[in-house]
């Protein structure tokens, strides 16, 4: 039972830190998510969505502060029912989503690695076995030796190497960082403290650490953009689909009722072709009864809703990314909520860039009105044009945020706490020259 639980340990506290890192590289991405299962149409708590994004910070600290706790061996008492109480609510959440069809993409580890609803259920599940083995050994287990700590600590390493750089849809190695140096960092406290408050105070530690990655986070840019909108990535070939790439495949199921018997039986639409059917005057399509079935997906681009539209309504997106020169483009989701103390550094800059002779432009979801009024109360003097505001908060995780574009192709993103200079965007586009 003691290796049994150790395993459990290893796996359980792993996978806790590296999700935990993924959200809170991302928390604006996270709390969005969040607010999704919030909303009237999911689980109806719509009263939490105004603290959604605090609510995601503290989940995210909570789960790295558990998962090295439990790597650890650190009250393990404490630790293990609240392991078990978060992966008992997890499960139904993620039971709920897949049962009821709510919410497409769990969002557990953010757009690091989709999963389907069912894939996250059958996820939580598994972790819920470990973690029911951990809860029911928590009375035997202490504090890692330092013989355990080696092992624990190897093997986390081992496994988040192979989980982060192997499995992530873009590899990313700083989770495997993060649980050695923090562990080393953990270790020499229990060197200098060797008393009962030892464990309190490594939790204090790595609920600092968690909780200023998280905070950097939301004040700048995420460390790690797992978006489609990356510095580098080019937007019109990732709004392509390739030739001969495979499409969607459905499946029409009929609701067919026996007049005669009242039988009411499930149909296959190519049966119901291929047997014709429509011919058996005994049998009738029940109304509104009809389903289709996804059966294979297709191929999806990984950008499907980029779309610019002027003040006219027309679609000038190929215009903007056919750029040929470096271009500007300001993004406010909803440009009421902007940041109004960057204006004026963006105004600066925007004038700077024009007299260069490049276009800068701004992108919101806001209404016209709101738009000209915003304009008017800050000096604007660049255009304003329409883009749907999930896209937008896609694009980049700041409101408002500044990419920097040539033939579609990113060249820069940046948070509107840390705007470049006008020679920073002179050595940019020298490099990309």
């Amino acid at each position: 039972m003691k290796l049994l639980s150790l395993i459990s340990r290893i796996l359980v506290g792993s996978l806790f830190v590296v999700s935990g890192l993924i959200k809170a590289n991302d928390p604006l991405g996270f709390s969005y998510k969040l607010a999704e299962y919030f909303s009237e149409d999911v689980l109806g708590f719509t009263f939490l969505g105004e603290i959604a994004l605090p609510l995601a910070v503290f989940i995210c600290v909570i789960e790295i502060v558990l998962g090295i706790a439990c790597l650890f061996g650190a009250k393990m008492k404490l630790v293990s029912t609240s392991l078990l109480g978060m992966i008992i609510f997890f499960t139904f959440l993620t039971w709920f989503s897949a049962e009821f069809e709510k919410v497409t993409d769990c969002g557990c580890f953010g757009d690091a690695l989709r999963l389907t609803p069912w894939e996250s259920f059958s996820k939580d599940l598994v972790l819920l076995v470990f973690i029911a083995i951990i809860f029911f050994d928590r009375n035997n287990i202490r504090s890692n030796t330092v013989a355990e700590n080696k092992m624990v600590l190897s093997g986390s390493v081992v496994l988040t190497a192979i989980f982060c750089l192997l499995v992530l849809n873009n590899p990313w190695a700083f989770p495997i960082y993060f649980i050695a140096l923090t562990s080393l960092a953990l270790i020499r406290v229990k060197t200098f403290v060797n008393n009962e408050s030892e464990e309190w105070i490594m939790g204090g530690v790595t609920t600092v650490f968690s909780l200023y990655f998280s905070l950097y986070c939301i004040n700048h840019l995420p460390i790690k953009d797992f978006r489609p909108y990356q510095v580098g990535k080019n937007i019109l070939e990732q709004m392509t689909v390739p030739e001969g790439a495979p499409i969607d495949e459905y499946q029409t199921v009929y609701k067919m009722k026996s007049k005669s018997t009242g039988e009411v039986t499930d149909v296959d639409s190519k049966v119901y072709l291929t047997d014709k059917l429509w011919e058996n005057k005994d049998l009738e399509i029940v109304k509104d009864a009809t389903v289709t079935i996804l059966l294979k997906e297709g191929y999806h681009p990984p950008i499907h809703d980029f779309f610019i539209f002027d003040k006219e309504g027309q679609d000038i997106t190929a215009e903007i990314l056919a750029d040929v020169e470096v271009s500007f483009m300001l993004v406010a989701y909803q440009i009421q909520d902007s940041d109004v103390a960057a204006q004026k550094e963006i105004n600066d800059l925007s004038a700077k860039i024009s007299n260069a002779g490049y276009d800068f432009y701004g992108v919101s979801a806001s209404l016209d009105d709101q738009i000209q009024d915003f304009r008017h109360n800050n000096q604007s003097m660049f255009p304003y044009y329409t883009v749907d505001e999930t896209t937008l908060k896609t694009i980049v995780r700041s409101n408002p945020g500044l990419l920097m574009l040539k033939k579609g192709v990113i060249l820069g993103k940046w948070h509107c706490d840390d705007l470049p200079s006008f020679e920073e965007i002179e050595e940019i586009k020298k490099g990309a020259s």
